[in-house]
């Protein structure tokens, strides 16, 4: 493909125009970033958003790596002096890898297989006459002329020859893409216990399975692999191979032919020998890429929704991370995030010992004046829960608790980074702060742990962990940018998720921030250093100054967008510095209309884009977009699984989402899941497509089987009732 080629083909495939792939692919060239083009190049884009830009990126780097490929194919036939126009026609057509691949398996170094044996032998001759079947000799007569110390008898002979011609039959691209596309339609992946049913565990279920490939749901071809590598399950493509050996077997076997039952014979070891295996390979790798892809695409999307949680900013929280033997580690921070209190307390032990830590934590609660109490969701989580619903309860404290989602903050306490931001706490305790901080700020504290850890997914460790990182470093990215940071209070570990900001450029950020004190202006991130014009273009729209002498460094307007802004605010009559005046913003926002947005592009020969997110951001300076989502929800008391009847409505959040479900903490140790089946009463694709983490939802107990410790939730039947 030529470039313009690729951008039609891309164009087609996205269902976008030629010229904003174009555009984007131009955009890329100049080292900018995805959040930037999507934010700020709507333009030239046609306001294409993240996700298609990212899409055109994977599409072109595809096709770059296709037509790489075909040059390489290309070249190496060449060589060997058997490129035609017709494999140049065929190498041209081809738009997928496996395409160009099977055009060049023919031509592909062997290795010494049987085939490469026989011809050494000098059986290419005997092979051909037993494919043509012209003559009325028998292969037996035939072969007495191919005898010698390699070949010393006639069946050697007919051997070596069949083995020929089978490499031969696999090697046919248009049997191949008639298999593929047979077995894609037919084949059901079977599988069956390789151990004793006691040793099976929760493969069990896949004692006599058997379902076809085409509707095989990603979760089970995860679940399938993880029983076959831990050599529980013996796991096969189960397809009508008969049928399929003679539809090869005709491809060459001419009516009537005295050769038919040694062709026959020679395609059935043709397709189970070489043929059949390496599809087999291919679609359980393919069914694997196709289950990977889309847990790593569940567990972005899950990652994108936790990491939106709004901030309950304000607060002096009390953060608990729970234990049984080394106690309860508790810290207490400020509404900065700064450490205010810290200690240990046994709460699971003696009632002497959980005695004197309730009159400590009581103490502490009301010296600190602590608000709310945001309770690790680890080990002891529903004793500590317990205690603290008692604690607030008998001492009248003016304070909720809530539950956070702890992965990840033991990984954290022991890293570099804790160690440089906590230096003076214990590993312990530093658990317990970030336990506090992720409630404060989810977003700011989630980046200092590795997305891996954070839980929110399904079959994470069974994916490929190189695919999974990527992917989740751009839902990172993707939401750092949209929701901007403050630049005078983000840790390195937030701003090096900035458009255009490197590790390394984040701390010195930091250390310019330290030595000279917070920054006034976006302009002196000029100062930093290695932070140059170019870094400066990509990052300055995504950072916040709230204080700053420019009321639009605490806006999503860059600052190339200045003037332009500046003229937007005159034509109602106003000029920069009134939005630092209460009153006078507030009245330029009872006049901002955004269906004026074109007459204004018109006037100031701007994009209309541009003009309609400046408008926006004027209408509210300063906002965090989080702010529109639902709170998390807190609580005062807790549930106990005695309590818990069919038929009971339950409120709680959902804290995963999975192909098969959602999961929902609503006050209970274990969560209640919503299985796909029981979520709404119209069809759906994913659950994703009806539910996210981080909802509030109500749901009805539709089952509670307390000796397996799960509870079966309902949000269909509820509304049903309703």
């Amino acid at each position: 493909m030529n470039e313009q080629q690729i951008v039609n083909h891309i164009a087609d495939k996205l269902a976008i125009k030629p010229g904003q792939v174009r555009a984007t692919l131009a955009l890329f060239d100049q080292a900018n970033t995805i959040p930037f083009i999507a934010r700020y190049r709507k333009e030239a884009t046609g306001e294409l958003d993240e996700v298609q830009i990212r899409q055109i990126k994977v599409e072109f780097e595809y096709l770059t790596a296709l037509n790489q490929r075909k040059e390489t194919v290309r070249q190496t036939i060449e060589e060997q002096g058997l490129w035609t126009d017709e494999l140049a026609k065929r190498l041209d057509a081809a738009v997928q890898l496996q395409e160009v691949e099977d055009i060049y398996l023919p031509f592909r170094p062997k290795k010494r297989t049987k085939a490469a044996i026989a011809m050494e032998a000098g059986l290419e001759p005997l092979a051909h006459f037993i494919l043509n079947q012209n003559g009325k000799t028998s292969p037996e007569d035939a072969a007495a002329a191919y005898l010698s110390d390699a070949v010393p008898t006639v069946a050697d002979a007919v051997t070596g020859a069949c083995n020929i011609i089978a490499e031969k039959l696999s090697e046919q691209a248009s049997f191949r893409q008639y298999l593929r596309k047979q077995l894609w339609k037919n084949a059901k992946l079977t599988c069956s216990l390789a151990v004793e049913e006691a040793d099976a565990g929760a493969m069990l279920t896949y004692k006599e399975f058997s379902e076809f490939i085409r509707h095989i749901p990603s979760h089970r071809i995860l679940a399938i692999n993880r029983g076959e590598a831990q050599k529980i399950l013996k796991v096969t493509l189960a397809a009508d191979h008969d049928a399929y050996i003679a539809h090869l077997a005709g491809t060459v076997t001419k009516p009537g032919s005295p050769f038919a039952g040694l062709l026959a014979d020679t395609a059935s070891d043709s397709y189970k020998r070489l043929i059949f295996p390496q599809l087999e390979r291919e679609i359980r790798n393919d069914l694997t890429e196709r289950a990977e892809k889309q847990a790593i695409d569940v567990f972005s999307e899950n990652l994108r929704h936790l990491l939106l949680q709004p901030p309950l900013s304000g607060h002096t929280i009390l953060g608990l991370d729970p234990g049984y033997r080394t106690g309860c580690k508790a810290a207490i921070i400020n509404a900065y995030g700064d450490v205010l209190d810290y200690g240990t307390f046994h709460l699971t032990s003696s009632q002497k010992q959980r005695d004197e830590s309730a009159a400590t934590l009581t103490r502490l609660i009301k010296k600190h004046k602590v608000t709310l109490i945001s309770i690790g969701n680890g080990t002891a989580s529903y004793e500590t829960e317990q205690f603290t619903a008692r604690l607030i309860q008998e001492n009248r404290l003016p304070c909720h608790y809530i539950i956070a989602n702890e992965a990840g903050a033991s990984v954290y306490s022991a890293s570099d980074l804790a160690r440089e931001e906590l230096p003076d706490l214990d590993v312990s305790i530093r658990g317990a702060v970030s336990i506090a901080r992720r409630i404060q700020d989810p977003l700011a504290e989630s980046v200092k742990i590795d997305p891996r850890s954070i839980g929110v997914g399904q079959y994470q460790h069974d994916v490929n962990q190189k695919q999974l990182s990527a992917a989740l470093d751009d839902v990172v990215e993707s939401v750092v940018n949209y929701v901007g940071v403050d630049l005078n209070t983000a840790s390195a570990a937030l701003l090096q998720h900035i458009s255009g900001i490197s590790a390394s450029v984040a701390r010195n950020i930091v250390a310019c921030r330290n030595e000279n004190g917070p920054f006034h202006n976006r302009r002196e991130l000029l100062k930093v250093n290695r932070l140059g014009p170019a870094s400066f273009t990509q990052c300055a729209g995504f950072l916040r100054i709230k204080k700053s002498d420019m009321p639009l460094d605490n806006t999503s307007v860059h600052p190339e967008s200045y003037d332009l802004a500046k003229a937007i605010v005159k034509e109602y009559g106003f000029t920069l510095k009134d939005l630092k005046n209460e009153k006078k913003l507030q009245l330029l926002q009872s006049k901002l209309q955004m269906n004026a947005a074109a007459k204004l592009a018109d006037k100031l020969d701007a994009g209309l884009p541009t003009i309609r997110d400046i408008l926006e951001e004027l209408r509210k300076p300063g906002r965090d977009v989080r702010d529109a989502l639902p709170k998390p929800l807190t609580r005062k008391n807790v549930l106990s699984l005695d309590e818990l009847k069919v038929g009971t409505i339950v409120r709680g959040t959902v804290h995963n989402v999975v192909d098969f479900g959602a999961f929902v903490d609503f006050g209970l140790k274990t969560p209640g899941l919503i299985h796909r089946s029981e979520l709404c009463n119209h069809s759906f694709r994913h659950p994703l497509d009806v539910i996210h983490v981080g909802d509030i939802v109500d749901a009805v107990i539709i089952s509670v089987d307390a000796a397996r410790g799960r509870i079966g939730l309902s949000i269909k039947q509820l509304e049903q009732k309703k």
